[in-house]
C-alpha cells in the first residue's frame, strides 16, 4: 500500500523524545485532566514540555508521572500508524492541536493501548527503545508547569 499525502513537516525530532512527548501527554491528562501540551520544545539533548495547571505538582506527583514513563517505556508497546479520513476520526482523537489546513487524510500514532493521536512526526517502533529517560527539572510560573526530560 502506498502511504497516502500528509502535510509536510516543519522540523525534524529525535524520535525518542518525540515518543515519550506522546506518553508525558497522555499521562499528564490522565493524571490531571489538563489534555494535551500545546507548547513543547523536543530535542536530542533535552526536551521541554509546558501544561496549564491550577497548582503546581507535589513532588510525589511528579514522581508518579517518571515512574509512569518508566511502566510504559518497560512494557515494551508498539508504536503503530494508522490512517484515516477525517470523517472518520475516532471519538477520542482531538484536532485541536493540527493546523486548519490539514490533509484530509490523518495518520494516527498508537502507542500500545497507552496513547493514541494525530500526529506527523518520527517515531521509535517500540517504548522498549527509549533508555534511560528521566525528568531533569521541572517548573510552576504562572499557572503553567514545565517539565524537562532526556531520553
Amino acid at each position: 500500500m502506498q502511504e497516502p499525502t500528509l502535510n509536510d513537516h516543519n522540523k525534524a525530532e529525535y524520535p525518542p523524545a518525540h515518543t515519550v512527548e506522546h506518553l508525558l501527554n497522555q499521562t499528564m491528562d490522565r493524571m490531571f485532566g489538563c489534555g494535551r501540551s500545546k507548547n513543547a520544545h523536543i530535542e536530542r539533548k533535552k526536551s521541554k514540555i509546558n501544561w496549564p495547571l491550577p497548582s503546581c505538582p507535589t513532588p510525589e506527583q511528579i514522581t508518579q508521572i517518571e515512574t509512569t514513563i518508566k511502566e510504559i517505556i518497560a512494557k515494551g508497546l508498539p508504536v503503530t500508524y494508522e490512517y484515516v479520513t477525517r470523517d472518520n476520526l475516532p471519538s477520542d482523537v482531538s484536532l485541536e492541536k493540527l493546523p486548519d489546513d490539514v490533509s484530509e487524510t490523518l495518520r494516527l500514532v498508537r502507542i500500545g493501548d497507552y496513547d493514541v493521536c494525530a500526529c506527523i512526526g518520527t517515531h521509535v517502533e517500540n517504548t522498549n527503545q527509549l533508555k534511560d529517560f528521566r525528568i531533569t527539572s521541572t517548573s510552576y510560573n504562572d499557572g503553567i508547569f514545565r517539565i524537562v526530560y532526556k531520553v
